[in-house]
């Protein structure tokens, strides 16, 4: 006899197990189809271990570099093992919390494979196959590291960011990095700030292609000004064995070269997580496409009462973002409100200086067709910054010509990935720059920056009149 649920949800990561427990929390009995850990990629092989190592190795940088604030350190220094521990004990002590919640909650958690056998029917293959019949099914599956196709990309040494974190190599002398996405900047940053020698191969004409120029030109000028070799519009074409390390053969501006190293990060995307999850014919009946679960704008797949969310569907690959959707989905299946605003989301960069952007750039809102006013802060001029040594960085805020109102906000600063809810809110709520003026900001703060450059937008709407 199979278990009857009313939601059966497949995979636990920051997708799926939210949207568990707002389901359990509406009295809906529940399941949860889990393959390896819970908390999925963000907390056991992405997001939080790679905070963990860059707060670590954020302060390693400062307290080696502290002149400047007066700071004088000698035989600092950052211990691999005891690092590792640290990021271990962080992980499974989140990862213990879920556990509990849903114990609490009181849903019902198999280890296992879960494969669509039907509109209302899960196939778990475990140690003992389990079948589970489920009013709705929810797939939550998420991506994996995606390594194209490089001659060479299988060698010893050769890691991509999953790998790269399970070994925490601090060791490492000369780290190449393929690929200067966020994973990529993240890393680099990591390396770079232990004194690794970093070099960065990105195939587009700069680094963070899917975010603002002028955020991008910044961050290439503050890594390259640590040490860190950054070649934009660098086709890799293939990786080999030179002597006792690695060559990564690539083509710039038409020109071969080439890169050494000890060790090559493969960061060029990521890929879902669908193998097996269909059963013969659910598959076709779903519609993969390279992959990826289409959905409509309630996230239900082409097979009737079969919700997808997250990375599995495309879209905007981040934590939150499918935490969002997994909850929606949810209030969807079950006929409620909507929680999130879906069209208002936040993107965050964990460099050093952080980066976070919501909303329209400048660029954006043009192809739109909407006029916009700009205001930016220099944050070299903020007292916060200034007296905790923050390198170069900036405010800028977007609203429309007509009226000021805030649709748009890009961060570079120090607790960038913190401020920038304030603007999202900002968007949400219809806020104009005037009303972001009137805000007494405490001082000294970094957010002192987001009112001025709310007063950069007024000014130059009084110079036009």
């Amino acid at each position: 006899m199979a278990e009857c649920y009313d939601l059966i949800v497949i995979g636990a990561g920051p997708g799926g197990y939210p949207a568990a427990l707002k389901a359990a929390s509406l009295g809906k009995r529940v399941a949860v189809v889990e393959s390896r850990e819970l908390g999925g990629t963000c907390l056991n092989r992405g997001c939080i271990p790679t905070k963990t190592l860059l707060h670590t190795t954020s302060l390693f940088r400062e307290v080696t570099h502290g002149e400047m604030v007066g700071l004088e350190v000698h035989g600092a220094a950052v211990h691999a093992e005891s690092l590792k521990m640290r990021k271990q004990q962080v992980v499974e002590t989140l990862r213990s919390g879920i556990e509990k919640q849903f114990i609490k909650n009181k849903i019902d958690l198999y280890y296992g494979i879960g494969s669509v056998t039907g509109a209302h029917e899960v196939l778990v293959s475990g140690t003992e196959p389990v079948r589970l019949e489920g009013h709705y099914i929810l797939i939550a599956t998420g991506s994996r590291p995606s390594i194209p196709p490089i001659p060479g990309a299988d060698l010893p040494g050769v890691v991509d960011s999953d790998q790269l974190l399970e070994e925490v190599d601090l060791g490492c002398k000369q780290l190449i990095i393929i690929g200067g996405g966020v994973i990529g900047m993240e890393f680099a940053q990591i390396y770079s700030d232990l004194g690794c020698q970093v070099t960065v191969l990105e195939a587009m004409d700069r680094i963070l292609p899917n975010m603002e120029k002028e955020l991008a030109q910044n961050l290439k000028m503050i890594l390259k000004k640590r040490g860190v070799e950054i070649h934009t519009g660098a086709k890799v074409q293939a990786i080999r064995c030179a002597e006792s390390k690695l060559l990564c053969v690539y083509e710039e501006k038409g020109v071969e070269a080439g890169a050494s190293g000890e060790k090559i990060l493969i960061a060029t995307g990521r890929k879902p997580n669908t193998e097996n999850l269909f059963a013969e014919g659910q598959a076709e009946a779903v519609g993969l496409a390279h992959g990826y679960i289409p959905v409509d704008d309630h996230f239900l797949t082409r097979i009737p009462d079969i919700y997808a969310i997250g990375d599995v569907i495309g879209g905007i690959q981040l934590a939150h973002v499918a935490t969002a959707e997994g909850i929606c989905a949810v209030e969807d299946m079950f006929h409620l409100g909507r929680t999130f605003d879906m069209s208002v989301v936040p993107s965050c960069v964990y460099t050093n200086p952080e980066i976070a952007t919501v909303g329209d750039t400048e660029e954006s809102a043009k192809e739109k067709g909407l006029e916009t006013r700009t205001g930016k802060y220099l944050m070299s001029v903020n007292g916060k910054s200034f007296l905790s040594a923050q390198e170069r960085g900036f405010v800028k805020l977007v609203a429309e010509a007509e009226g000021g109102r805030i649709i748009g906000a890009q961060l570079m600063c120090a607790r960038a990935t913190d401020l920038i809810a304030e603007l999202e809110l900002a968007i949400q709520k219809k806020m104009s720059a005037q009303d972001l003026a009137t805000i007494i900001m405490p001082h000294p703060t970094f957010c002192e920056g987001i009112r001025e450059a709310a007063e950069a937008i007024l000014e130059k709407e009084y110079e036009k009149r």
